[in-house]
């Protein structure tokens, strides 16, 4: 057995302490009992090199039940949960069942989520109640007046829990941020402008600069799809529109998902290439592009992980290391969940780009030995392999986290794809030309908003069709890996045929 395949081992144990540990509520006397176990196979059978490594198998699987435990305390052990007001779960309130106004300061330390009334910030608190405190809450306020990334805020207001949703878990989902409180429309004074990273200031203002230009040369439903599709920002998009990307299942084309990135990193590749440019221009060029795009979005966490992972699929890919790919996926998620362990539970983000990284590095050899006799002009069987295997790999977790499947979303998804790298590097083009000469930028529109226009009348065009989706509600985390396991297993049995075949030639 190499190195590397003990180091996979250890990695996935650690991954398979914190998966348990989000599931069970695992007692400390099991988890000593485990921890003893462990140490008694590596000192005992140490002659045995198979006996050792089931031995730090278990040792780094009690390591990573400890670090979810570890992150959980962290939770409850939060200052700003004593200030919350009418919380009757918060035993220790210092306000419990009282409807407490507290006064606090703090800065905006992303860009803000600007929606068609409201406007959602992240506060880092400075200073509450005369008390330091280095922590994040949510604010929820009025969309006027605006608030941007680095403004010192005095706030006044009820700090609270996050609200319950059926069916979704807002708490876990701001946990896994940092964010353990929210505080809904309270009364914000301006204190200055003069915090946050130059780096940041000066990429949202480009980022503003470009939404302008954008509004200006595009017509208002392409301006807000491509308005989406570079910045995740669904804000101004209809509900009747929204709906329709839903039972298309192409809603993911207008959020920065780790999907997302992780399909639009490879297809522009195969763009770069489509264009000319060599393999090795190529790969620098679209990691550049795609860690440029995660900074001028705001570098959200979700991207971050997305772009990382997504990178390092290049990375193996370039140097022709694809089968060792999935180490250096597995790893590279070892890290980040040693850094934050809620994130294998609470965001799906990172499930998804996780995903479909394996999908891509086992599943498209398959469908590309699938559809050899379709021909490749313009990258059209490759694109075409990536896009089913991404989709396959990321459908049970999509089922379970929203209960819909489009039964026609690999066609539609097969239909669009291809054309996003292109729309987005047309689109940037055009908009940024657009800052210094708006008739030449709308000039320069024209064939992204041709190609826009195609996409809409395929998503409007297939969402009229009725029996496009399926509805599948309270489903069990059984069945997700039930799912895996399953697919596990084909997708073992088809590479193994494969391998079969490429030596029997």
């Amino acid at each position: 057995m190499t190195a590397s395949k003990i180091f996979l081992y250890f990695c996935l144990s650690f991954i398979g302490g914190i998966f348990l540990s989000s599931i069970f509520l695992i007692p400390q006397l099991i988890l000593l009992g485990v921890l003893i176990l462990g140490i008694l196979l590596i000192s005992i059978f140490g002659k045995y090199k198979k006996f050792v490594i089931i031995g730090f198998c278990l040792l780094f699987l009690v390591l990573g039940i400890w670090r979810y435990q570890l992150a959980q305390l962290k939770i409850l052990n939060s200052k700003l949960r004593n200030y919350t007001s009418g919380d009757i779960s918060s035993l220790h309130s210092k306000y419990n069942n009282r409807e407490e106004v507290v006064s606090l300061i703090g800065i905006v330390i992303q860009e803000p989520d600007i929606r068609e009334k409201t406007i959602k910030s992240i506060i880092e608190v400075e200073n509450l109640e005369g008390e330091t405190i280095n922590e994040k809450i949510l604010v929820t306020a009025w969309r006027y007046p605006e608030y941007k990334y680095g403004d010192k805020l005095k706030i006044r207001g009820k700090l609270e829990n996050p609200q319950e949703f059926e069916g979704f878990n807002y708490k876990d989902y701001l946990a896994k941020d940092g964010i353990y409180l929210v505080m809904n429309f309270p009364e914000i004074e301006l204190i200055s402008r003069d915090g946050g990273i130059f780096l940041f200031k000066s990429l949202f203002s480009f980022k503003e600069k470009l939404k302008e230009s954008l509004n200006k040369v595009m017509p208002r439903l392409q301006s807000v799809i491509l308005e989406a599709l570079f910045f995740g920002e669904e804000g101004n998009i209809s509900k009747e529109w929204k709906e329709k990307l839903n039972l298309t299942g192409t809603r993911h084309i207008t959020a920065v998902s780790g999907m997302n990135i992780t399909i639009i990193t490879f297809l522009l590749l195969n763009f770069l290439l489509i264009l000319g440019f060599w393999r090795n221009q190529a790969f620098y060029f679209s990691i550049i592009l795609i860690m440029l795009y995660i900074l001028m979005i705001g570098a959200p966490a979700s991207a971050v992980r997305a772009g990382i992972m997504a990178g390092l699929f290049l990375l193996a890919q370039h140097f022709g290391r694809v089968s060792a790919g999935s180490r250096a996926i597995v790893f590279a998620a070892t890290l980040m969940l040693a850094f934050n362990p809620l994130l294998l539970k609470s965001d799906v983000g990172f499930q998804l780009s996780f995903l479909a990284i394996l999908g891509l590095i086992y599943l498209q050899p398959i469908f590309l030995d699938l559809f050899k006799k379709i021909p490749n002009f313009l990258q059209l069987r490759n694109n075409l392999a990536a896009t089913l295997a991404a989709q396959i790999f990321v459908l049970p977790i999509l089922v379970y986290n929203f209960g819909q499947i489009s039964i026609i979303s690999p066609l539609t998804n097969i239909l669009i794809l291809p054309l996003i790298p292109l729309i987005a590097i047309l689109g940037f083009i055009f908009s940024f030309i657009g800052i210094f000469w708006r008739i030449l930028g709308q000039i320069l529109s024209w064939p992204a908003w041709f190609l826009l226009t195609y996409i809409l009348k395929i998503i409007d065009w297939f969402s009229k069709i009725s029996w496009t989706t399926l509805t599948l509600k309270n489903i069990h985390w059984i069945f997700i890996i039930i799912s895996y396991l399953i697919l596990g297993g084909i997708v073992f049995w088809l590479n193994k045929k494969q391998k079969l075949k490429f030596l029997n030639y």
